[in-house]
């Protein structure tokens, strides 16, 4: 059932894309202009166009609520957080050619420099 919902809101959201691509904006866009005449002007198109548009918005609108709703329905109540915090921790690894509990850095002794001398 989410399958179908999931594939008819992709369908109507390129549709929609489709739909508002053809219609005419300010600067001509995508439109499908032309010399107009005959049975449908171009106020009528651009009404149709218009009603397709609400129409394909308002059909995309319930198809997200439903599955906002088809989501929160197949959900479990545990968080992300409670899971990551009830993981076993793993056991520290040692590695083998290091000796655990001994410095990994030799000896610094007191009359050593701590800064290597400037370069001039």
């Amino acid at each position: 059932m989410e399958n179908v919902i999931l594939i008819v809101h992709l369908l109507l959201a390129l549709a929609l894309i489709g739909v508002v691509l053809l219609q005419r904006s300010e600067g001509g866009g995508l439109g499908m202009g032309g010399g107009g005449g005959g049975a449908v002007s171009s106020r009528g198109a651009a009404t149709a166009l218009g009603k397709m548009t609400w129409a394909l918005a308002i059909a995309f609108i319930g198809t997200s609520i439903t599955l906002t709703i088809l989501a929160a329905a197949n959900s479990n109540s545990a968080s992300v957080l409670d899971r990551i915090t009830d993981a076993p921790t793993p056991a520290p690894v040692e590695s083998p050619g290091l000796p655990a509990g001994e410095d990994l850095l030799p000896p610094v002794s007191s009359d050593a420099p701590l800064l290597p001398p400037r370069a001039e």
